[in-house]
């Protein structure tokens, strides 16, 4: 399939235009092994003629690297870039396994600040507040939040993560324009109450790891391929019995992306496309990628449609997936469903 301009579509019932499909960020400064820092920057300029214009970072992302790297591009594309970075997550720089969670608003003014600063603009598109803590009253960080879209800091508010009664929580006290979670074939625990509560709210989801961590794109088939420091080879989808397990799920999706001319990772991608029919809602999934060819394979994927007799073989899977997405799901929105 070629390369096509994606048409656009609204995040929230108030919010910015953007690219039915964006550009997730976070690898081109860790977490999946060695980078090309040249490629990944002409990725980024790939993907904006693309018909791409939500682009998606975080403050934790390389411990504010990836804010500092894309922030040259978001700065020179102001006006066609609608840009989406998040808090929460915080990270030491003497334990880098460290991963705590904050959402008290003191820390999430400082937050939004340093991001400011790292990216060098003035005000972020979309705010997300990437994980959810308990501890911390919810109508307490939202309004923290509302406050810097009062301030001019911030422009649109989002989360990530949440349960569909904590969506509608924190909407009664802002509106929120995106819902960012884990959503594809082999994860759809977020059906179970997020998605409904979007629809029913009019905000737009955003999927991120639509292709399953890169599984479902075919290009490795256990933990034991990737880099040494690649965080997947921790995560319990991807190790031992659960790897093979899982690799034979795949197999209905190659079927269909032969058939069709296409490639796995548009098939896969093309499913998520679809869930805005079958669920009423806006999604822009988020696939992350270093590289201008899978960028070209992935937005060709918006122009997919499958039939539905190609959905309905697709339509078990996420129930035979073996391990759970994360090693610890606390602080997912299935971990508190």
């Amino acid at each position: 399939m070629t390369n096509t301009i994606l048409p656009t579509v609204r995040l929230g019932n108030d919010g910015p235009a953007v690219g039915v499909q964006g550009l997730g960020c976070m690898g081109m400064s860790e977490f999946y092994g060695p980078t090309d820092t040249v490629e990944a920057l002409a990725t980024l300029d790939a993907a904006l003629e693309a018909g791409v214009t939500l682009f998606d970072t975080a403050d934790a992302y390389g411990s504010g690297h990836n804010e500092e790297l894309i922030g040259p591009f978001v700065r020179a594309n102001r006006d066609r870039v609608v840009l989406a970075t998040k808090f929460a997550l915080e990270r030491r720089a003497d334990d880098p396994t460290y991963r705590g969670i904050r959402n008290d608003p003191a820390y999430i003014r400082s937050a939004v600040d340093a991001s400011l600063r790292r990216l060098g603009v003035d005000v972020i598109d979309v705010y997300y507040m990437h994980r959810r803590d308990p501890a911390v009253p919810l109508a307490e960080s939202v309004g923290a939040m509302a406050e810097l879209v009062a301030a001019g800091k911030v422009r649109h508010l989002g989360l990530s993560e949440v349960t569909g009664a904590e969506l509608r929580e924190a909407y009664a006290v802002h509106p929120i324009a995106a819902l960012q979670s884990e959503w594809s074939v082999f994860a759809r625990d977020v059906e179970s109450s997020a998605v409904p509560a979007a629809a029913e709210l009019g905000v737009a989801f955003v999927p991120y790891s639509p292709l399953g961590r890169g599984f479902l794109t075919g290009s490795f088939a256990a933990a034991e391929e990737l880099a040494a420091d690649d965080f997947r080879r921790s995560q319990p989808r991807f190790r031992g019995e659960n790897a093979a397990a899982n690799l034979a799920l795949v197999e209905p999706i190659r079927k269909i992306a032969a058939a069709r001319g296409a490639t796995a990772a548009q098939v896969a991608l093309a499913w998520v496309h679809q869930r805005a029919e079958v669920h009423g809602l806006t999604v822009v999934p988020i696939p992350g990628t270093r590289k201008r060819t899978r960028l070209a394979e992935n937005t060709a994927a918006a122009a997919l449609r499958l039939t539905a007799e190609e959905l309905a073989a697709l339509e078990p899977i996420a129930g035979q997936v073996a391990g759970d997405r994360y090693t610890d799901m606390t602080f997912t929105s299935a971990g508190r469903d």
